[in-house]
């Protein structure tokens, strides 16, 4: 999806691999706040907190927050349950 988007593939191993460099700085604060966010009792630094409220509003912070909580309980869910990936 995010290639039909327009993602580059530069993008997409970026991506793949947590590293924010290759998108704009505040979409790279965002992707570092998620993978913060995604282990099991993560905390988040205090420095990805500030380079995110740099970059974004709170009402936004709070938008991507739900996002990736939300597709983190889709995925242990679909773990816990062995629900096969579908392509």
């Amino acid at each position: 999806m995010a290639r039909r988007l327009g993602a580059t593939e530069l993008q997409l191993g970026a991506a793949r691999s947590g590293d924010g460099s290759a998108f704009e700085p505040a979409w790279g604060s965002a992707l570092a706040y998620a993978s913060a966010m995604t282990p099991v009792g993560a905390s988040i630094s205090e420095d990805i907190q500030s380079t995110l409220a740099r970059q974004w509003t709170p009402e936004q912070i709070v938008e991507i927050t739900a996002v990736v909580a939300l597709f983190n309980y889709f995925n242990r869910f679909a773990l816990a349950l062995r629900i096969p990936v579908t392509r």
